[in-house]
């Protein structure tokens, strides 16, 4: 039987990704997004539309074999220039977003003999870095949910993050929008050049598959070596 995986946000950048090696190893791949670009010449996909931060329920099969919660966002300001608002909707979308998913998921993936949650964090979160007080609170946040969840739900159910630096991703379009940018941005990282979306998802599957079966609670870092090198 066919392994089933749940990628919320599985329709753009790493999520995309995401969905097109789960499938590429023959693996039935539900997405849940709020469009359905980029999966329309997929083979066992399905799509499901949803907000995250929205109320909304998921159909669900019975068992599910993994789930990636992919839904992000670079909106960097000042922190005196950030509204209660808008740290608030980071939550939403970062971090309560995914208890919502799982939660909803949790009884389909305590069926499968080697479940595994997959979310994403941020090279921010271990690195200060002037602009980013609102992304790093809720990925911050979502690390110790994360970390948490993984002793609550062992030994049944794996929980890990990855930690991405900048990749190129239509959500970092306007931070890489012209050569000046991307050489600088290139710069400070000490590998000289930019994560593409595969580099993130190679770490996602390798962490949803057998291969990880002895890591839980961890952050995984593919950042170019920001977060542990000068």
């Amino acid at each position: 039987m066919s392994k089933k995986y749940l990628v919320v946000g599985g329709t753009s950048g790493i999520g995309n990704q995401i969905v097109r090696q789960l499938v590429s190893l023959g693996y039935e791949v539900i997405v849940a997004s709020r469009e359905s670009n980029n999966i329309e010449d997929l083979n066992n996909v399905s799509f499901q539309n949803i907000d995250v931060t929205e109320t909304f329920e998921l159909d669900l099969p019975e068992k599910l074999d993994g789930l990636v919660y992919c839904p992000g966002s670079i909106s960097l300001k000042p922190f005196h220039r950030i509204k209660t608002e808008e740290f608030l909707d980071e939550l939403q979308l970062n971090t309560l977003g995914a208890t919502k998913v799982i939660q909803q998921a949790l009884s389909a993936l305590k069926k499968s003999e080697n479940a595994s949650i997959v979310m994403f964090s941020t090279v921010a979160v271990q690195t200060g870095l002037t602009f980013h007080t609102s992304v790093a609170m809720a990925k911050g946040a979502l690390e110790g949910f994360g970390r948490a969840l993984a002793s609550e739900l062992a030994p049944k159910i794996r929980v890990n993050l990855v930690a991405p630096s900048l990749t190129e991703t239509p959500l970092a379009s306007n931070l890489l929008s012209s050569e000046e940018k991307r050489k600088a941005n290139a710069e400070r990282h000490p590998l000289k050049k930019i994560g593409l979306a595969t580099d993130i998802a190679n770490a996602a599957v390798f962490l949803l598959t057998e291969k990880s079966s002895w890591i839980t609670g961890q952050v995984l870092h593919v950042d170019g070596g920001m977060g542990r090198l000068k």
